[in-house]
This record gives C-alpha cells, structure tokens and sequence, in this order.
C-alpha cells in the first residue's frame, strides 16, 4: 500500500492510486513529442537464454512511445552476436545492439585505452558507460531510461513510471531513481541494500559527522536499485565507476552536478524480482562480496573528496560502528519479517554482516594503499576533447557490425 511520506532530502513520487498504464502511456506519447525518449540495456549474452529477458521483450514490443532502444550486449561470439541481432528484430522501436566484444567497437576501446580514456575493468559500468557514448552519438532521445535485463516479474509499466518524471515537460528532474519492495518467494531480499549500504552509511554519519551527502544518500529508499532515468544532458558529464559501485557512483555523480529538487525517486513495481547473486563467502573477486567491497571503495573515495581525512584507525572505527548497527538492523528486519509472515534466516543474515565488516575494511585498505587508483571512467566530454571524431566512429561500427550480421 502506497503512502505520501517524505523522507530525506530527495523527492519521492510514491504510487498511491494504481493509475492505469493507458493513462500513462499516452501522456508519455504527447511528451515524446517533446522530449524523445530511449531506453538503455545492459545485457549479458547469458541473459538471452534466460526466462526474464524473453518476457522483457514481449513486454516492450508493446510500448509506443520509445524513440529508441540501445542494447549494450557483453560476452558474446560472432555466433551469439547474430544471434542477439535477430533476437531483439521482433522489437517495432528503432534499436541497435552494440557488440562490445565485437572487433569494430574493440578497436575504438583500444584508441581510448591508449590516452588512459577507456574503462579497466570489464563489467555493467562500461557496458552503461559506452552505450551512453552511443545514445550522444545518435541524438535521437532526450530522456533515458535504464533498467537491468534479468528482471524476472517485469511489467511494462515499470518503465512507464520510471521515465515519466524526465519526460514530463511540466518537471524540473534531470534524475531519477527507481525504488520497490525486494519481496520474493516469502522471503526477504537485498542483503546488500539492507545490511551493507543503510547500516554503512548511517556509521559513516556517525563516525565522520553528519554531511549532506550521507544524508543526500541516506534519502534514497533503494540506493541499488538498477533502475534509474535522466536528461540526455546529465550523460554527457558524469564520470562512473565500471565495476559494482556504478548505481553509487552515479548517484555521487548527481549529488555533485545538480540541486537536490532537480533530483527524485519513484515507485516503479509493487513486486520485483531479478537474478540473485551468491553471497561467495570463500572469494573477495565474486557475487555479493565483490560487490560490497566496490561499493565500500566508492563511498571511502567520495569522503575523501569531499575532504574527510581516511586512516587505519578511522577505517577501523568505521567497521566497528558498522557491525553494531548492521546487527541492530538483523533485529528490524526479523521483526519486519516476522509481522508480515515471511521466513527469515537470522543466521545467513549475520553472516552476511560479519563478511561485509570484512571488506569493509579491505576496501578501506585498499583505498589507503592505491591514493592514485583512477577507479572512474572519464566523462564523455573529456573523451570528445581528446578524440574530436569519436561519436561518428562508434556509429559506423555499430552501424558496420548491423548490416554485415543482421542478413
């Protein structure tokens, strides 16, 4: 049941009538009238075998209002490649599939890499990132929006609420961010959400002393959530990070270029449900424990940023009140669970909180030891300055790689 609540500092457009989705969607075609509109999708190869992908599709097919579709497709052969191309035909919106392990795109990430432009690390952040590059390229959106392609209880109207607060002309927002309830199969979702971000954040407040960016962050009821829309403007200067720490880097990156009230949050699903990472107890490199340490990496660099002074002792410290709060946070939420009927295992739950204390400090060691780690993919603007011609390059290869494998 939705509420008009408040929270933080950042708006919250909540949805407290079920507005039907034809209403919505024909406002969003008068405004594409005004402010084109695409939507972005990150995609693993994997993911075009899957169940959720497939119903994604079908759901899209009957969206009338996108301009443009751009699918950033990640570890893929030529074989899979073609494959992807006639996968996504049954799409009636204009689209392309950038084939970033494809030779064409491969030679333009090596001219970057050459002038240190070009992400490290493979991941979600530099599929986003060059998609990003390619929606400037092509000009045809004005709003974008982005969500993952493994969400298994996917509506179309998830999209529909989370581009309207960018499409709507009548709005100021450069930004949104999507949030919704990680309920699934009676239990409990978001481990990482719950009991790294909130409880991190809240002793980093305490530690370091309250600022507006914690509190800027700390109004975000779904700071994970990879869902999220923007003005075509805003792309053209964020700098991202390419591992884990993308959603947090890129609300870092609002906090840093815009005015809180150019800034909100939505209500996009009632129930969502997506691809669930392993916790990898046993290895830093993988599933819900790379993940924390990326995160943790993120949030340690943006204080430093902002001028809070990092050392073993304060990492310490902060892991200290971490593990207090996050455990206070294990009590809340069994109780939560335990009012609403869902099964909660109190034990997975601590354990997850003690590996998270520990790369909590891992990340705060590795921040201390690497001051000239450049974790954050340069901005778009940077890369034209140095490479006049780029845009015009990555349209030819995607273009290029369409006609040569979609016969």
């Amino acid at each position: 049941m939705g509420d008009f609540y408040q929270n933080g500092i950042i708006t919250t457009l909540h949805n407290m009538s079920k507005r039907p989705l034809q209403e919505v969607e024909a406002e969003l075609c008068a405004f594409s009238k005004i402010r084109p509109m695409a939507l972005v999708l990150p995609s693993l190869y994997s993911e075009l075998e899957g169940e959720a992908l497939e119903n994604i599709v079908q759901e899209l097919r009957l969206v009338p209002y996108l301009n443009q579709i751009v699918i950033g497709l990640d570890r893929a052969d030529k074989k899979q490649y073609r494959h992807a191309l006639q996968y996504f035909s049954r799409l009636p919106q204009f689209h392309r599939v950038l084939w970033n392990d494809g030779p064409r795109l491969r030679k333009i990430d090596g001219v970057l890499k050459k002038l240190n432009l070009a992400p490290t690390e493979m991941g979600k952040g530099r599929n986003v990132w060059y998609i990003f590059g390619y929606i400037l390229a092509t000009r045809q959106a004005e709003s974008i929006a982005l969500h993952d392609c493994d969400i298994l209880t996917y509506q179309r109207d998830l999209l529909a609420r989370l581009i309207y607060p960018v499409a709507n002309p009548n709005f100021n927002y450069e930004f949104c961010k999507g949030f919704y309830t990680r309920i699934a199969n009676g239990r409990m979702h978001g481990r990482v959400s719950r009991l790294l971000v909130t409880p991190l954040i809240r002793s980093l407040r305490q530690v370091c002393g309250p600022t507006t960016y914690l509190e800027y962050l700390d109004s975000f009821r779904y700071p994970l959530a990879g869902e999220f829309s923007l003005r075509v403007d805003v792309i053209n200067d964020i700098r991202i990070p390419s591992d884990w720490g993308l959603e947090i880097g890129v609300l870092s990156e609002m906090n840093r270029n815009y005015a809180n009230n150019r800034l909100c949050q939505v209500d996009i699903a009632d129930v969502y449900d997506h691809k669930h990472q392993e916790m990898s107890h046993e290895d830093m490199q993988k599933g819900l424990s790379k993940m924390s340490v990326d995160i943790a990496k993120v949030l340690f660099r943006k204080l430093a940023t902002n001028g809070h002074v990092l050392s073993k002792e304060k990492i310490r410290t902060i892991k200290a009140t971490y593990f207090r709060i996050a455990l206070d946070f294990v009590e809340t939420f069994s109780n939560d669970a335990a009012i609403n009927g869902l099964q909660f295992d109190r034990h997975a739950e601590e354990k997850a909180v003690e590996l998270f204390a520990q790369n909590i400090v891992e990340a705060g060691i590795y921040f201390l030891q690497n001051p000239m780690d450049k974790p954050f993919v340069p901005s778009w603007s940077r890369v034209v300055s140095a490479v006049p011609d780029i845009y015009q390059q990555m349209i030819e290869a995607v273009e290029e790689d369409f006609k040569e494998f979609s016969s």
